[in-house]
């Protein structure tokens, strides 16, 4: 089957390959936009965030914040 290839087979599969390599790097540079990645990695965490555990977490980590800036205050004030 290979013998029997024209130029215009050979031709025509090359254009073929053309096109399924660029529609390949057109989904590579969509996938890996620095503009999308952050996007998706805002939604995720925000996603994470509403989860009773992530609220625990923020929750958590406020208070945290709270006290050591009283903490801080205190110390200053003596």
């Amino acid at each position: 089957m290979t013998a029997n290839r024209t130029a215009e087979d050979i031709q025509r599969d090359i254009e073929q390959a053309r096109v399924s390599l660029a529609e390949a790097v057109d989904q590579l540079a969509e996938r890996t936009s620095p503009k999308r990645l952050v996007d998706d990695t805002r939604h995720k965490l925000v996603a994470k965030a509403r989860t009773p555990a992530g609220m625990a977490v923020i929750g958590g980590a406020g208070a945290l914040v709270a006290l050591l800036v009283i903490r801080r205050v205190r110390r200053s004030s003596r």
